[in-house]
């Protein structure tokens, strides 16, 4: 079974090229979040296979994974073997041991954890790569996955291929809770006169937060996916002037209509 959470395709399709690879069930952590149950009930079978695939924000899980991790309930889990993906731009911090940590809270053993650099999409700091190191980073994805899932298929435990990045502990520890207490307002969200009130932006919306009646109106549960953003198709939406005259990036293996079906 892969939990996955994608904000622009890019953990969706490394969820699944590993489910394609191991046969496993793929499970939306988002689509589980917005049923509003208190506990994510999965029966597992026997020597069934565990992973969670999800972004980067700012050096740490989504607050949505740790989240579902924290009303998980796994019944049958007798010491499955379960692994951890993490996509980014660049890396991780010490993401990976906050997916342990939390994880451990639930009885339930981190084996190996791994991080693919995949094309830029947090467009409120930077901007999206240049078209070149878009197709390099996503070459290089695939080879990474190919190793990936030779480990997954021999059960490898102890194996954490990660890219921490310099200052682990700063980043993750320090600049990723400021991140999560106050850089996520979507008061600062907003479509501009270019909108044609399509839908797109509520359609692929991980937390159900947009409401469109001629444009898109905001609520407050947001993860900043930044879905809404660029799956917009006429590039309407910023968040306020930080994402004005940037680049766009949606993961060109998946299709909108996936994305969407698969949230």
């Amino acid at each position: 079974m892969i939990f996955y959470f994608s904000g622009t395709g890019n953990s969706l399709y490394a969820a699944k090229n590993i489910a394609f690879h191991t046969g496993e069930e793929l499970v939306s952590i988002s689509a589980a979040e917005n049923t509003g149950n208190e506990c994510n009930e999965y029966n597992l079978k026997d020597h069934e296979i565990i992973g969670f695939v999800h972004p980067t924000y700012s050096w740490g899980p989504p607050g949505i994974v740790l989240e579902f991790i924290r009303k998980l309930k796994l019944n049958n889990f007798q010491g499955n073997y379960v692994f951890s993906v993490a996509t980014c731009g660049g890396s991780i911090g010490n993401s990976m041991k906050v997916m342990k940590d939390c994880l451990s809270r639930k009885k339930i053993k981190l084996n190996s954890g791994f991080s693919i650099k995949m094309p830029n999409n947090f467009i409120i700091m930077g901007d999206v790569d240049s078209k070149e190191v878009e197709q390099h980073k996503l070459s290089a994805a695939e080879e990474t996955l190919k190793q990936i899932n030779h480990d997954i298929e021999q059960r490898i435990t102890g194996e954490f291929r990660i890219d921490k990045g310099k200052f682990p502990w700063l980043l993750t520890g320090i600049i990723n809770p400021m991140f999560t207490k106050k850089a996520i307002d979507p008061t600062k969200f907003q479509a501009d006169d270019s909108c044609i009130g399509c839908g797109t932006c509520e359609q692929v919306c991980n937390c159900n937060n947009i409401q469109v009646s001629e444009k898109p109106q905001w609520g407050q549960n947001c993860t900043l996916c930044l879905a809404c953003i660029h799956y917009c198709p006429v590039k309407a939406i910023q968040y306020g002037q930080k994402t004005e005259n940037k680049g766009r990036y949606t993961n060109p293996h998946i299709t909108i209509a996936e994305f969407i079906n698969e949230r």
